[in-house]
């Protein structure tokens, strides 16, 4: 297949969605992005990359994170995560703090920010530096050893994170984050900061569609591990819009406000999509339209 080519045709069918939608405004960091930028990358299981448009621009990456958190976790821990979070789609906003209560200060999935900061605090626990830790997997994955944090958007995010204070708090008065708290909140919004480009992120999301085998050939996840991270990431990944990107893509995918997505073809390859403009449930509007006309127009989903 010419994926060049596919993605030529992607670019021009979505060309009037780009701009849509509104960039993330509660970060301040974010709320300047220019709305118009899209870019588009395909990696595949052996490495090899194309794009389109801004492909090759580095943005916040956001909640993509939030998938290689979990796979980390995973490869360290195994099955232990799941004691202190679930695994299923939440139908409430990401930030949600009805929902925890309710559920006793257990996050109903990895991928809503309550998840996360438990996912971050078990990273944390095992490594000694969840955010250095996760900096230097994305480093290697993608081959861009300049990969850095952005100071500016973890500032940004620290000085505007009540709810997220608020979340970590509240678990922590169930006894479900073993770190302080705001350690806990410090390497999350780290973590969240580092920017990366479509490129990068279609590189360093290989292993997923490679069934775990990382980029140099060593394996960080059991096929089954790799299953059950895809699973997850096509159930619960588009924040409580999953049931329509599963609808519509039918692929695995990690959103972030930041404006990208990543996707998996599992046995495939790994796409990287990037629009700011967000819909009001904080997906890229641009680019979901992106991975349905790349689905439609190549036969590939997991369905």
């Amino acid at each position: 297949m010419d994926y060049q080519a596919v993605l030529e045709e992607v670019a021009a069918h979505v060309r009037p969605q780009i701009g849509r939608g509104r960039v993330a405004q509660y970060i301040p960091a974010l709320a300047s992005v220019d709305a118009d930028r899209f870019g588009i990358a395909l990696a595949d299981v052996d490495g090899r990359v194309t794009g389109v448009g801004d492909w090759e621009r580095a943005f916040s990456m956001q909640s993509i994170s939030k998938a290689f958190s979990l796979a980390l976790v995973l490869a360290e821990d195994g099955e232990k995560l799941w004691r202190r979070v679930g695994r299923e789609p939440s139908g409430n906003p990401f930030n949600s703090l009805v929902q925890l209560e309710y559920e006793h200060g257990i996050p109903r999935n990895p991928f809503i920010n309550a998840g996360a900061l438990v996912v971050t605090d078990r990273l944390h626990t095992l490594t000694g530096d969840a955010s250095t830790t996760m900096l230097d997997f994305l480093r290697a994955e993608s081959g861009n050893p300049g990969l850095a944090f952005d100071q500016e958007v973890a500032a940004s995010e620290t000085a505007h994170g009540d709810r997220n204070a608020a979340l970590a708090h509240f678990m922590a008065g169930y006894g479900n984050l073993d770190n302080p708290v705001p350690t806990v909140l410090e390497h999350y919004f780290w973590q969240c900061s580092i920017e990366m480009s479509c490129r990068d992120l279609a590189l360093a999301g290989g292993f997923l569609a490679r069934h775990g085998v990382c980029a140099d050939g060593s394996r960080l996840l059991s096929r089954s591990e790799a299953k059950r991270v895809n699973a997850v990431m096509l159930t619960c990944g588009t924040y409580d819009a999953a049931g329509d990107f599963a609808y519509r893509v039918g692929l695995p995918g990690k959103s972030g406000v930041g404006g990208g997505i990543v996707a998996v073809v599992p046995g495939r390859c790994t796409l990287c999509v990037w629009s700011p403009g967000l819909d009001d449930r904080g997906n890229s509007v641009a680019g979901l339209a992106a991975l349905d006309h790349f689905t439609t127009l190549t036969g590939w989903s997991v369905f």
